[in-house]
């Protein structure tokens, strides 16, 4: 018989944790969006770990900002940036209040609300491909820069929540460098994902941008 996937949701102690405790652990776990026209869910495969003011590759790297405020405040909360003038990231905030860490949401598998993904996501030719990368994910989910601080531990009537889902086993979880993150940072072995899923995305390297002349 198989088991459904636990509904519990997760206590803001799971994120009030080290940022490299959290990511890992949070494969296989359910993202819950409530939108207008229904609930989406998503079993996380792939996340990133950004550890604030001590990771080059984080935001919150150079201090506090009117963008990046919210990874300074209580964890279990939503972090949302628009990057490339077209795209919305969504990352949980994790660690004690003011460390400013993170977690990025790269991929996953919708379970729920696959029509409204589709809906959202016309362009994806699989339903393995509706959630597969950060813009994608966030896509999927309609997810923008109104959600930026929502309180991901609120219970039920939060427009995000995360569920306890199916805890993958250790010996499923790959790690390796962060997608499109150079510098200092691009070497951290801070990427997890589920090992041999469908839905994660191809890694990148980072591509240094030309300087017009």
């Amino acid at each position: 018989m198989i088991e459904s996937p636990d509904r519990t949701p997760l206590p803001r102690d799971f994120f009030d944790r080290p940022v490299l405790e959290v990511a890992p652990d949070l494969l296989g776990r359910t993202l819950v969006r409530m939108t207008d026209d229904g609930p989406i869910e998503l079993r996380l495969t792939e996340v990133e770990a950004y550890a604030g003011e001590a990771d080059p590759g984080s935001h919150a790297y150079r201090g506090r900002t009117a963008r990046n405020a919210v990874m300074f405040g209580p964890p279990g909360h939503a972090y949302v940036y628009f990057t490339y003038g077209m795209w919305h990231c969504l990352n949980l905030v994790c660690g004690p209040e003011g460390t400013a860490s993170g977690v990025l949401l790269r991929a996953g598998e919708i379970t729920v609300g696959q029509e409204l993904a589709r809906h959202r996501r016309v362009s994806a030719r699989y339903d393995k491909e509706l959630a597969k990368g950060p813009a994608r994910l966030a896509t999927a989910l309609d997810v923008d820069r109104t959600l930026d601080g929502t309180d991901a531990c609120a219970g039920p009537e939060s427009p995000l929540s995360v569920l306890t889902g199916d805890r993958v086993k250790p010996d499923q979880v790959r790690s390796g460098p962060r997608t499109g993150v150079g510098g200092d940072g691009a070497t951290h072995p801070w990427r997890f994902w589920i090992d041999g899923d469908p839905t994660v995305s191809p890694y990148r390297a980072h591509t240094p941008r030309r300087r017009s002349t």
